[in-house]
């Protein structure tokens, strides 16, 4: 890899800060979901999580002890602002000041994303959240407000972190916050994610010497199940919702006449001037890479993206996903072939499996390292075939709450014991901070 490559890991403010009633903090669309009946798995929320909010200092030092080169993690909007709008809580932005000056003085880069799912529940009832306008608009504010505070010394900026699953996941199926269960109601929020960040990027440029600006989309291969015809439509149509619904827009400043065609033109709510302001070019281009898609046709010929077809016999993580390395490569490969991103970061990739602390203290979590060897691998052919692959971020630092999941599902470099919150740095994440020391 290039001398400047950066390897690091990522978290998210839900996932790990805990303390939602502190200091100031407003109520998330995810303390509201998680704590309604039925949600989540075993009714777990992330009120506590990996409690970072207090031990922030404790796991910047897990970080210098890995090697990281960089670190990315998200900041919570009603943290920051608990009303959605209006007034800045300091006591947020000073948290996210201090774990800032923490990273630097530990000479790990900060890559802040804005908006990781956490969405101020105030502005869900006020404007129906990523339905109304009001909410692009009232994030580019908080943009404003957190760039004029870390912008001095944060330069990597994530505006938004998979917003298929803000819109689709939230709003299309409704297995995440805040719920819905209308695909045209999940075209509307996915117009007005995409809105906002058009909205925040200009601003954090204007606000921050030198500011690189990008975007996470979780994208993945989609293939069909067999060559049959009716398959490979349903692949096509898939790979529509979940690669191209973002990609074009942000590239071609239009979204595939496809989509509008099935969804309807007014169901997304786009006017005049829109796609330009989405359109605007980016600095870098983050993807987040889990595993691979295969589709079949609908059996009752309803729905065009088809249905997930299971493969057997092959290795898979305890999300059921099956692992496939090349699944990044050709991800990546083709973004960089039909979009031509100036900078490509993976900006999250990992595996959760079931993770025990054996009576030493240790986590021999082989198959995860296995598994990071094997997307490095992919990762290095990728720049020696000359894509602009310029970061690697692993997913995750910590084991945390895995959203609709809850503590089920570990991810984590770091074994986390929630009741006690010891962290045990496991064996992938020793392979990995000898992986960084060697590259």
């Amino acid at each position: 890899m290039p001398p400047d490559f950066l390897w690091g890991a990522a978290t998210a403010s839900y996932q790990i800060e805990g303390a939602p009633n502190e200091e100031g903090r407003g109520e998330s669309i995810w303390d509201r979901f998680s704590a309604t009946p039925g949600k989540v798995k075993n009714g777990d929320t992330g009120a506590v999580a990996c409690d970072h909010y207090h031990r922030y200092i404790e796991d910047v030092a897990l970080m210098a002890r890995l090697g990281l080169h960089a670190y990315r993690f998200s900041i919570a909007w009603p943290r920051i602002l608990p009303e959605g709008t209006g007034t800045p809580n300091q006591a947020g932005l000073d948290f996210y000041s201090h774990l800032v000056d923490e990273l630097l003085a530990a000479g790990i880069q900060p890559f802040a994303t804005l908006y990781h799912w956490d969405l101020p529940q105030i502005l869900q009832d006020r404007h129906g959240g990523w339905l109304g306008r009001d909410t692009a608009e009232a994030f580019a504010a908080y943009a404003e407000v957190v760039v004029r505070t870390l912008g001095d010394r944060v330069k990597d900026w994530i505006t938004l972190n998979e917003p298929l699953c803000s819109s689709w996941l939230g709003h299309g199926i409704g297995i995440h916050a805040p719920g819905f269960r209308d695909p045209a109601l999940a075209m509307r929020a996915a117009h007005n994610l995409l809105l906002g960040h058009g909205f925040a990027a200009p601003i954090l440029r204007d606000n921050c010497r030198g500011a690189r600006v990008g975007i996470s989309l979780n994208l993945n291969p989609t293939h069909p199940a067999t060559e049959s015809p009716a398959d490979q439509a349903a692949a096509r149509h898939a790979d529509l919702l979940a690669n191209r619904l973002f990609l074009d827009p942000l590239y071609r400043g239009a979204y595939p006449r496809e989509l509008l065609e099935q969804f309807g033109e007014h169901a997304f709510g786009v006017v005049d001037g829109d796609m330009r302001i989405v359109s605007a070019p980016l600095d870098f281009l983050g993807i987040n890479y889990y595993t691979r898609s295969f589709r079949r046709a609908d059996p009752a010929g309803l729905d065009p993206t088809g249905e997930e077809a299971r493969i057997e016999g092959v290795d898979r993580t305890e999300m059921d996903w099956e692992i496939y390395p090349d699944g990044l490569h050709e991800m990546l490969s083709r973004v960089h072939r039909e979009y031509h991103p100036s900078a490509l970061y993976v900006t999250e990739s990992g595996a959760a499996f079931p993770d025990v602390l054996t009576e030493s203290g240790a986590v021999h979590d082989e198959r995860r390292r296995a598994y990071l060897e094997s997307h490095f691998a992919a990762a290095q052919r990728l720049v020696a075939e000359g894509v602009p692959l310029r970061g690697y971020f692993v997913w995750s630092l910590l084991d945390n709450f895995e959203w609709a999941e809850g503590y089920g599902k570990r991810f984590g470099l770091v074994y986390v014991n929630y009741p006690s919150q010891r962290r045990v740095v496991k064996d992938s994440g020793r392979w990995y901070a000898d992986f960084i020391a060697a590259s």
